[in-house]
């Protein structure tokens, strides 16, 4: 066997203490790098948040729909208010509140001052006498076809309609978006009107309709048009009461339709 010099066994020590210092120094770098990767991933699971089963129930828990009760209901109208001729439950306001029950809205009652009749100077007298309170989270008003069935002045309906809005906003804790107008219903389409006055009295309803519209309107106040749906009542005889002139229960229940969803959004 050959032997080595002196020389060649030093540069041969030199050489592998070299290769050994720089797997010392890539050792080094890995494991820098590595420490610093795991530092970010942890912190970016921190920023993110915990992703367990548990934490989602949590939070689809908090967001869950929380039951509205104890609201105050105020109709104020004529005969169309208070439902001539179908049952307490079948007007269209208990209606309404038996559909936002079902959305966990609870009414406690419905306060009403109405009566078959009654014109707009009518209703405004009611209101000076019974003095309604001013702390109704809902209120609706539905008048002028009496107005329009006695042959009584526009102007003094339109004056007479924008003080009674005036009102009803006051009743809701002046709160306009907790006030609904519904329109005057057609009662052309009922057998109480004879052939030859159909179409006149539906053109002056119209009329009217059009003031409560404007007035409404102007006020940004909700207003329903419950009007078309009353005309079908010329081609069917269930949405008209036992009395031939007044909506049924059935026709209500399409007014406390329109109704509901109109008062759960504004109170969300």
């Amino acid at each position: 066997m050959k032997k080595l010099s002196a020389t060649t066994c030093s540069n041969k020590i030199a050489s592998m203490k070299k290769r050994y210092l720089s797997l010392i120094g890539i050792f080094l770098l890995f494991t820098f790098f590595a420490t610093l990767a795991c530092k970010k991933e942890k912190e970016s699971s921190t920023a993110i948040g915990p992703r367990n089963t548990s934490d989602t129930m949590t939070n689809k828990d908090t967001t869950a729909i929380v039951p509205i009760t104890g609201l105050k209901f105020l109709a104020l109208g004529d005969s169309y208010t208070i439902g001539q001729n179908v049952d307490q439950q079948e007007r269209f306001p208990a209606q309404t509140v038996n559909l936002l029950k079902k959305q966990q809205i609870e009414v406690a009652d419905v306060e009403y001052i109405a009566t078959t009749g009654w014109t707009t100077t009518n209703l405004l007298s009611a209101i000076e006498v019974q003095k309604p309170a001013k702390d109704f989270d809902i209120v609706t008003l539905l008048i002028g076809v009496n107005n329009q069935y006695q042959q009584g002045d526009a102007a003094v309906y339109r004056k007479e309609f924008a003080a009674l809005l005036d009102l009803a906003v006051n009743f809701a804790k002046g709160k306009k978006p907790r006030v609904f107008v519904l329109s005057i219903p057609d009662y052309s389409a009922t057998p109480y009107v004879r052939a030859e006055d159909k179409a006149s009295v539906s053109r002056q309803i119209d009329d009217f309709n059009a003031i409560n519209r404007e007035v409404t309107t102007r006020s940004n106040i909700t207003y329903l048009d419950i009007t078309p749906s009353s005309k079908l009542a010329a081609n069917d005889s269930s949405l008209i009461a036992d009395d031939g002139l007044h909506p049924s229960g059935k026709e209500y229940a399409v007014w406390a339709s329109l109704l509901a969803p109109a008062i759960k959004k504004a109170l969300q």
